[in-house]
């Protein structure tokens, strides 16, 4: 039996990949903070579900995790802890930008490398980087420290995915990155999506598909990849403008 390891798997796009890998047959190992969640999910899919209860914004506690599955053998890892914020960055509060720059980028890269090199030793793996298609863009005004905190995910993930083909490894490694998905993201935030999202269920069933083809970065729906293809011919200033407006709309009460 394969196992796959997800985090954020008490909600939204980590509860939905749960949910998949669970009708495929995989054996889940699923983090997140939620306890009574997670007891749920253990309920849903069997005893033989593990559950890893923990906050990654500290930063031990992805160590702790790392040496928690030391012993086991993932096939797929499903990096996708990770949240946001909207807001002017003179007013945002410091403290919740850390710990979204802690869960989104430090946490991310600590469990991205410890997996990474675990699925080199067995031989094989799949890690899918859970990122966003604002780590496309070169800036996202009202929304800055998130923008920055996913841009930082696309980048790490490109670079090593082109190191790992180098050496011919046996690992594939990839990043998601959606478009609005209508998850909780927003209450968290404190936004109203400017455009309307797509379906958990669709997002999830587009990285899949990315998955089997092997695809590096993985952009759901044909119109968010024409939109992220299209941004490359505008001049940075304007598309920066254009990403601005854009993030004014989601302010709620800002």
């Amino acid at each position: 039996m394969k196992t796959v390891l997800i985090t954020g798997a008490t909600s939204g796009i980590g509860e939905e990949f749960a949910r998949r890998f669970a009708k495929r047959g995989y054996r889940l190992i699923l983090a997140g903070r939620n306890r009574e969640k997670l007891l749920e999910l253990k309920e849903l899919y069997g005893n033989d579900t593990m559950l890893i209860c923990s906050d990654l914004a500290e930063e031990q506690n992805c160590y702790d995790l790392l040496e928690q599955v030391k012993s086991e053998k993932i096939d797929v890892f499903i990096n996708n802890a990770g949240f946001g914020d909207c807001g002017r960055f003179t007013e945002n509060d410091i403290e919740k930008e850390v710990k979204m720059i802690k869960v989104n980028d430090i946490a991310m890269h600590i469990l991205f490398k410890g997996m990474l090199l675990k699925m080199e030793q067995r031989g094989r793996g799949i890690i899918l980087n859970v990122a966003s298609s604002a780590g496309l863009l070169p800036a996202g005004p009202f929304m800055a420290t998130y923008y920055a905190s996913k841009a930082y995910a696309v980048s790490l993930t490109r670079a090593v995915a082109y190191e790992l083909k180098a050496q011919n490894s046996k690992v594939y490694v990839c990043a998601l990155c959606p478009g609005p998905v209508d998850t909780n993201f927003n209450e968290v935030a404190k936004v109203q999506f400017a455009l309307p999202g797509i379906s958990v269920r669709k997002c999830v069933s587009e990285a899949f598909h990315g998955m089997s083809q092997r695809k590096t970065i993985i952009v759901p729906t044909v119109k968010m990849r024409v939109a992220m293809a299209g941004q490359k011919f505008l001049p940075t200033k304007l598309l920066v403008s254009l990403t601005a407006n854009q993030q004014k709309k989601k302010m709620d009460d800002k």
